[in-house]
């Protein structure tokens, strides 16, 4: 196959998210007073309104109803007053039923969108963006200093129950194919679920995958689910079609289906919009079907043929009455919105000058974003001037840390806020270069000590003497003649080595900035 950088020149790709998020902040079922529990003993958290037994009625939570309501206004939804359950034909084992209870055509969130800012490596998968100019629009994307502002329209957020899981047993990775026997567990059947389905407004994987890293900070901000990729309380199901450049004909689409990871999500998708290129492009025939990521096999393999909406045989539910939600309720709600992390990106430019690529890194996780504002908290009068470094540590070491080690909080660390702004003042004094300050950070979180102390007792504070560090540039240059002609012959690829003999003599501790300096002007 071609690569996904070929393909998108000739062909435009098409693509819908459906995101699935559990309530999991809740503390019961969405129908019944079962307990919500992550990892509980199989079939412990059941009764017969979640197994769907004869006689039973549900009763919705409304603390559910409140989270989708929060979740429709942090995300510019529309707030639909009057709206109604349906029963949606589930005829599979994990549902007990036979039916799940799910949302009609009108849901309690509708209209909504979210901007995304497209930047970096993730701005390079979207065709012929350099011949935009910056603020220049073009369908639902506006170019930027750093790549483009992606706008893309929210269809809906409606309100269902989750399946129960299926446990496949002698199947390779838990998978049905191959196995001898399947159990099922209904401690999920039942928990409160939301679904975002988007317009199809997106165009690449990057933009699939910020969108859901976004909608996954605001969940996280707002405080509806812990949004576990790995635990399943968060998925994503990708819908993509192709059409050739300049054509505004829609492709037949195939779904992607459960992808819980962001690789999964981007890299899915990728081989996908491939793939069904090679079948256009060879004459072949792309069909309506649901299609499974395999991660280790790097392709996407058919599950099935797509239902049809009239396969479902919606119709509404007896057993539960429509709602009809108040102005009071939904102001009652919207109340209780934070500031979403958008929003704070935005106050971190203008309140401390950062770039917006530094802010939107800042807020990419919450616990990182809480120990920024708390290190400028204690900066004080310096804190304009020492935010850029205060960002980029934290961007670059700090991240970077988290990303190797599952579950760590910054917040909760040996780098304390201090701490942080110790270390970037022994940086901006220049008593230690950028270089060794990773070195003292990961002593900090290794040794739980201060970094001045580290920095004394490592021997690594630089010299930063102008008078003792041009004692020792002569002396370099007087015992390296040679090269020193040579250097002002046109050889500057030299400076390293000038730069290595003087830290050679100085035990690794002259000061570099300096340095470079002192032999630029004596070797000119």
């Amino acid at each position: 196959m071609r690569s996904l950088e070929e393909v998108l020149k000739d062909w435009e790709a098409v693509i819908g998210l459906e995101v699935h998020a559990e309530l999991t902040t809740l503390n019961t079922k969405m129908f019944c007073g079962c307990k919500l529990e992550f990892g509980a003993a199989p079939n412990t958290h059941t009764c017969p309104v979640c197994l769907g037994l004869p006689g039973a009625l549900p009763v919705p939570n409304k603390a559910a109803i409140e989270s989708i309501v929060l979740a429709g206004l942090a995300t510019n939804c529309d707030i639909e007053k009057h709206s109604m359950f349906y029963r949606k034909t589930y005829m599979y084992p994990d549902m007990a039923k036979n039916f799940q209870t799910t949302q009609g055509p009108v849901a309690f969130c509708m209209r909504g969108w979210l901007d995304l800012d497209v930047d970096g490596n993730a701005a390079k998968e979207r065709y012929n963006l350099g011949a935009l100019s910056v603020g220049e629009a073009f369908e639902n994307i506006e170019r930027t200093e750093a790549g483009y502002k992606a706008h893309v329209g929210i269809t809906r957020i409606h309100m269902e129950e989750d399946a129960g899981k299926m446990v496949h047993i002698g199947g390779e990775e838990g998978r049905i194919a191959g196995a001898t026997h399947s159990l099922v567990d209904y401690n999920r059947a039942g928990t409160p679920l939301i679904e975002l389905v988007t317009e199809p407004d997106l165009r690449t994987p990057e933009e699939a995958r910020l969108f859901m890293q976004t909608l996954r900070q605001i969940y996280l901000a707002i405080g509806i689910s812990d949004c576990s990729m790995e635990e399943g309380s968060m998925r994503c199901d990708g819908n993509i079609s192709l059409r050739r450049r300049g054509s505004k004909t829609l492709g037949v689409k195939t779904e992607l289906k459960n992808l819980n990871s962001f690789k999964s999500l981007h890299d899915g998708l990728a081989y996908e919009i491939c793939r069904q290129a090679e079948v256009l492009e060879e004459g072949g025939q792309v069909y309506q079907e649901t299609r499974h990521w395999d991660p280790s096999a790097k392709r996407t393999i058919v599950m099935r043929v797509k239902e049809t909406a009239d396969d479902y045989r919606l119709f509404p539910d007896p057993d539960l009455a429509p709602f009809d939600l108040s102005d009071e309720f939904v102001e009652r709600v919207r109340t209780k919105l934070p500031e979403l992390p958008h929003q704070k990106a935005a106050r971190f430019g203008e309140q401390f000058g950062l770039s917006a690529y530094d802010a939107r890194h800042l807020v990419d996780h919450r616990s990182t974003a809480t120990f920024f504002e708390a290190v400028m908290a204690d900066a004080g009068g310096d804190a304009a001037s020492l935010a850029k470094p205060v960002a980029n540590l934290i961007i670059n070491e700090v991240s970077a840390y988290m990303n190797s080690h599952e579950g760590f909080n910054v917040n909760e660390s040996p780098f304390t806020p201090e701490r942080c702004l110790s270390l970037v003042r022994l940086v901006a004094s220049d008593a230690i270069s950028s270089k060794q300050a990773k070195q003292v950070f990961a002593a900090v979180m290794a040794e739980d000590a201060e970094p001045e102390a580290i920095v004394e007792a490592k021997g690594m504070r630089q010299v930063s003497d102008a008078g003792a560090l041009e004692a020792v540039v002569d002396a370099v240059i007087a015992q390296n003649p040679d090269k020193a002609e040579q250097y002002r012959g046109g050889k500057t690829g030299l400076m390293g080595f000038f730069v290595g003999q003087c830290m050679r003599q100085t035990g690794g501790q002259a000061n570099p900035k300096l340095l470079n300096e002192l032999l630029s002007a004596k070797l000119s």
